[in-house]
């Protein structure tokens, strides 16, 4: 047939309606998901199967195993999931977008005309996209999703060009190569996905050249084994700016897939031949000779295959986590630890609603973060040793030089998340998380002069008498106490934000400020304490204060009161 730049332009822009449809999709169910959604998510953690059921289960929910991948890396890298938790939600992650192969087949490849489906689909939307309302638009932007998905899927199956045998003698050839055919075709597989960034658009452009006879069984097999190495590139894209632990995330999803083609090509034509027995089973014929189950036997495989490699490897996540812990070593403390830079997809935004998942997630480890400073403030003042003390006074300005990066990078995220928001709810909770890190930023800002001056009383040789370190001291405790209510408002839900506890916190700070106020005063009119010294007490207690108030403004913002 003939395929020129006309032809092409069509192609391409039915992969396009495709692909828009799917993401239209998966934005919906994400919204209509809510707050269920992140109840799966707080599951990651518990154990191996249930790391591999909730990665399964989000990825049912939101249609992308790269999104549910690319969330896990930015929760390793911000510390909230240890390596070990996400390897088997990844594992998860790639049985749940099989899916969308079933619907492909079932639906997509039968002799059902889509536009019967999607056009009626879209009738139903229609009249709602003139309504209001946060869960309408959501159901609206499902059903809009669901209907160009059809569609799109239609015109690639029409467009999908249908060559000569002649034209495909070449394929022909390639493929009379025995094992290096195999692998040639795994190298295309692993392309095309990587150019269409989904394994499932890969997967259904596949089974689109199938039905066409464009390629055959083997072939087919061949690059749909390349596509699960292929859909791996997102997340290492993505890894690109995190730190050690995130870039070992995305190394496992690699090492899984690549683990999982390395036995499926050394089993390649007994594993195929098992397919066939299925299928043969299922439809009564053979994908060796019938181009319509050749389209089951891509589902069968694509099934199987992450369902055997789950499966074999969900005992050896320690051997894997140890593995990609070599492939990518550690480049220092921070690296390891304190690095907090933002994680995005470039190739495949999130929607508003993940995107504020995450950042919510980044502010919170932001939060402990501040604690630890905290921390080390309290450790200064009681340190002695010198060289104690010297690193102890390094480590804060280090803190507060991440501190300073961490509010660039989320604000630089919660702009560009804040113009995406199509409702003033989201707006107000992008507001939010904007008040919260200016004030955790002040925080750091203020923990790291009190280390200054902690510095600058040890340098002139000045004392704190035993009732003004213990008075500190208490003030501190108190402090930890209100960065603890803190952080438990940060991990929980809007409506579960403990403002009266952090009220109380803050009250307590401010009258145990007033009192130490009204002591030191007496005593510098008795004369009872060295001036300079007493200079730098009052400000710290009253920098304690500071503190405090900046506490209390984070869980007010939680609960709308910014």
């Amino acid at each position: 047939m003939e395929f020129g730049l006309l032809e092409l332009l069509t192609l391409a822009g039915a992969l396009a309606l495709f692909i828009h449809g799917m993401k239209l999709l998966s934005e919906g169910l994400q919204k209509t998901a809510g707050a269920r959604m992140r109840r799966v998510l707080d599951t990651m953690t518990r154990n191996p199967v249930r790391g591999v059921l909730t990665g399964f289960s989000t990825t049912a929910i939101v249609q992308y195993s790269s999104v549910t991948i690319v969330m896990v890396v930015s929760f390793v890298n911000a510390g909230l999931l240890s390596l070990r938790q996400s390897i088997p939600v990844i594992m998860g992650a790639n049985i749940g977008t099989t899916l969308k192969s079933l619907l492909f087949v079932w639906v997509g490849f039968a002799s059902l005309k889509l536009t019967v489906v999607a056009l009626p689909i879209l009738g139903v939307a229609f009249p709602l996209l003139f309504l209001k309302g946060g869960r309408i638009k959501a159901a609206t932007e499902v059903l809009l999703g669901m209907a160009l998905l059809f569609l799109g899927l239609d015109l690639l199956k029409e467009n999908v060009p249908h060559f000569s045998a002649d034209a495909l003698s070449f394929l022909h050839d390639l493929a009379d190569n025995g094992a290096l055919s195999v692998l040639l075709f795994v190298l295309i597989g692993a392309v095309l996905a990587i150019a269409v960034q989904s394994s499932s658009v890969a997967l259904a452009l596949t089974m689109a050249m199938c039905q066409s006879g464009t390629i055959g069984y083997e072939m087919a097999a061949a690059i749909v084994l390349g596509e699960n190495i292929g859909t791996t590139l997102t997340a290492n894209i993505a890894a690109l700016v995190a730190n050690a632990w995130g870039k070992r995330a995305a190394r496992a999803h690699l090492l899984f897939n690549v683990i999982g083609v390395g036995w499926a090509l050394l089993l390649f034509g007994p594993y195929l031949r098992g397919i066939d027995l299925l299928v043969q089973a299922a439809t009564g014929a053979s994908p060796y000779t019938a181009p319509t189950a050749v389209l089951w036997a891509l589902t069968f495989l694509h099934i199987s295959f992450n369902l055997i490699n789950t499966l074999l490897l969900i005992n050896f996540v320690p051997t894997i986590e140890k593995l990609v812990t070599r492939m990518v070593p550690s480049r220092g403390e921070v690296d390891e630890e304190y690095r907090l830079e933002y994680i995005e997809d470039p190739m495949m935004p999130l929607s508003p609603e993940l995107s504020l998942l995450e950042a919510r997630k980044e502010v919170l480890k932001f939060g402990r973060l501040t604690q630890r400073m905290h921390g080390m403030l309290r450790d200064l003042l009681i340190e002695k040793d010198a060289g104690e003390r010297t690193r102890l006074l390094e480590r804060i300005a280090k803190y507060e030089d991440i501190t300073d990066r961490i509010e660039v990078e989320v604000s630089k995220y919660l702009t560009k998340t804040g113009a995406e928001a199509r409702n003033e709810e989201m707006s107000e909770r992008v507001r939010a998380l904007l008040a919260i890190i200016g004030d955790l930023e002040r925080v750091g800002d203020i923990l790291f002069q009190m280390s200054k001056s902690v510095e600058r009383k040890s340098d002139e040789r000045l004392w704190f008498s035993p009732e003004q370190r213990q008075s500190l001291l208490e003030m501190m405790i108190l402090v930890d106490r209100a960065f603890e209510v803190m952080l438990e408002n940060l991990g929980a839900d809007d409506e579960r934000v403990k403002l009266d506890a952090a009220m109380e916190a803050e009250q307590r700070i401010n009258q145990l400020r007033d009192q130490l106020r009204r002591a030191h005063l007496k005593s510098v009119e008795s004369g009872d304490h060295n001036i300079k010294s007493g200079m730098v007490y009052n400000d710290l207690f009253s920098s304690c204060e500071k503190v405090g108030d900046h506490l209390i403004n984070v869980s007010e913002a939680l609960a709308g009161e910014v």
